[in-house]
């Protein structure tokens, strides 16, 4: 019969076998786990303790005409369609993430919430995913994201169509 001791010190034994057998993360390493190099979007994004992060709050579009105030806007024709409107809010993200120092290929997450055009009365998820690709997967930036996509009723305002949040990471700049 094994002691007191055997018995505690045997699941002891295994865990620190299998830990030894798996490799060890770098500090602060960024993994994207992608198994279908087709698809726009990753199955997951692996960030490790010590990694430098960013999250972005859920960012709006701005109106079409750069000059025009959003007090102003009185139509969704000045804010554009779906596509418009999301090459407008990553276009947001990406000055957000450019003045700390990121860049779009950091991106590892993003969070999509997209409401019904008034004028068709249907979320338009080809739009969104249109204007996702003018950023990600690109010549300048091969990178894609982990995402989800999520329909809404509505944004905080009527001529709103998409709202995007971001997390960006990367290792540790010395």
């Amino acid at each position: 019969m094994p002691t007191k001791s055997q018995l505690i010190a045997a699941p002891l034994l295994a865990f620190a076998t299998v830990a030894a057998a798996t490799p060890a993360a770098a500090t602060g390493e960024v993994i994207r786990i992608q198994r279908n190099p087709q698809a726009i979007i990753l199955e997951a994004a692996r960030v490790n303790a010590g990694a430098d992060t960013i999250y972005v709050s859920g960012q709006l579009p701005s109106p079409l005409d750069p000059t025009m105030p959003m007090s102003a806007v009185t139509s969704i024709e000045q804010m554009g369609d779906t596509r418009q409107q999301t090459i407008s809010t990553l276009a947001k993200i990406k000055d957000i993430l450019e003045t700390q120092g990121f860049t779009m290929a950091d991106v590892v997450k993003l969070t999509l919430m997209v409401a019904a055009d008034p004028r068709t009365g249907a979320m338009d998820f080809a739009g969104a995913n249109a204007g996702y690709r003018e950023f990600f997967g690109t010549a300048e930036n091969p990178t894609t994201v982990a995402r989800s996509t999520f329909q809404v009723a509505a944004l905080v305002g009527p001529h709103y169509l998409i709202e995007i949040e971001a997390i960006a990471a990367r290792a540790p700049t010395e």
